[in-house]
């Protein structure tokens, strides 16, 4: 893989996430619900414990550029600042204690889609117009327009609440996640299935394909050998929104089954207005999303040379 190409990339990501740590600053020091408005909430708050809590917090500086420089500085060495609500506990702490269920959330829920989505498009590719091919574009249209919520719902009351297979959802294992990870596997196995079926259905037409079937190759051979690889680029392509839409959705499902991960306490953060944990997770996500699509980006450069060489 050119170096030229991969320092391009990670100097983007570079980028990016600083001006998304700038604009989270800004953004959320706009917004109400400032740690004065918190403080002035208890009626036994004095004035001394204002201004002391007003230096702990570093709101006696000027806005811009103190705050923002001493901001970016902890931002840069790992300092996410201090919760409002857990009692003054680093943000880093509360993240770390509580992002395993978010990780392996999403990691079931992304490798779930992956597996079962591009199984589902490329066999419905490689028979087209059979009974798998009707259903499969059938459930997958329905699960695609369906939101998280929605899914989760449904998907606790069959399997959780009415045939009492699974445990509804909190913390306590492996068989705890089992329905979370389908219900945010759901939406996104259907549309890399639909996308699968259609890149295959192209490929599966393409000169070298038929060169292939010519030479009286097994379509199985020819599938495997000859059409797959260039059928997922467009998968590959697509994974970098998919990443990001499966972490955002992780918010929803954490919420709808009690999961004790990050974004279940990205919720609860923003409605006690504890935007020093939001600023925190807000950045924590931006960052892994940037670096799952740097991924995928150089993951898409080896499989087409074409991407890795372009000016």
């Amino acid at each position: 893989m050119g170096s030229r190409y991969l320092i391009r990339k990670v100097v983007g990501a570079c980028l990016t996430i600083f001006m998304i740590v700038i604009l989270n600053f800004v953004l959320f020091r706009m917004m109400p619900g400032s740690p004065d408005r918190i403080l002035l909430r208890n009626p036994n708050v004095t004035a001394d414990a204002m201004a002391a809590a007003r230096i702990r917090w570093g709101l006696d500086k000027p806005l811009i550029p103190d705050q923002l420089v001493d901001y970016l500085e902890s931002t840069a060495s790992g300092d996410l600042g201090f919760s409002f609500k857990f009692h003054g506990e680093p943000v880093t702490g509360v993240l770390a204690g509580r992002i395993w269920p978010t990780v392996i959330l999403f990691g079931l829920g992304e490798v779930l889609a992956i597996i079962f989505g591009l199984a589902l498009g490329a066999y419905s590719g490689w028979r087209r117009g059979g009974p798998i091919d009707y259903i499969g574009n059938g459930i997958s249209l329905i699960l695609y327009s369906m939101p998280y919520f929605v899914i989760g719902i449904l998907i606790l009351g069959v399997f959780a609440i009415g045939l009492h297979w699974l445990p509804p959802g909190d913390w306590g294992g492996i068989s705890h996640l089992v329905l979370p990870a389908a219900a945010l596997a759901f939406p996104y196995t259907a549309y890399i299935a639909r996308l699968m079926r259609g890149s295959t259905l192209e490929v599966l037409g393409s000169r070298f394909i038929l060169t292939a079937r010519a030479k009286g190759l097994p379509l199985r051979t020819i599938m495997l050998r000859h059409a797959l690889k260039p059928a997922l680029l467009p998968l590959v392509s697509f994974l970098g929104p998919a990443l990001a839409g499966v972490i955002t959705g992780s918010i929803v499902i954490e919420t709808t089954f009690g999961l004790p991960g990050i974004g279940r306490y990205f919720t609860t953060g923003a409605l006690n207005r504890d935007y020093t944990l939001v600023m925190g997770i807000t950045i924590l996500y931006g960052a892994l999303i940037l670096f799952l699509n740097l991924l995928v980006d150089l993951c898409y450069a080896a499989l087409d040379p074409r991407v890795r060489y372009a000016r």
